[in-house]
């Protein structure tokens, strides 16, 4: 079994870890109604992907106003 010969420094162990973050989604504009949206997934504000209706939306959103 492979054992450290030395103990590694907090700064080494860190150095190492230092690609091992979160990264922030990325945001795109839907085409059709200019809302933020995760790219490659349909629109969950107008339901469209790819210029083409692919979710059934509620016709009640414009008795809203």
């Amino acid at each position: 079994m492979a054992v450290p010969k030395q103990k590694s420094s907090k700064s080494r162990g860190r150095k190492r870890r230092t690609h091992q973050k979160v990264a922030a989604p990325t945001i795109v504009l839907c085409p059709e109604c200019q809302e933020p949206k995760l790219p490659h997934t349909a629109c969950p504000e107008c339901g469209t992907y790819k210029g083409k209706q692919v979710i059934k939306q509620d016709i009640d959103e414009e008795d809203d106003e």
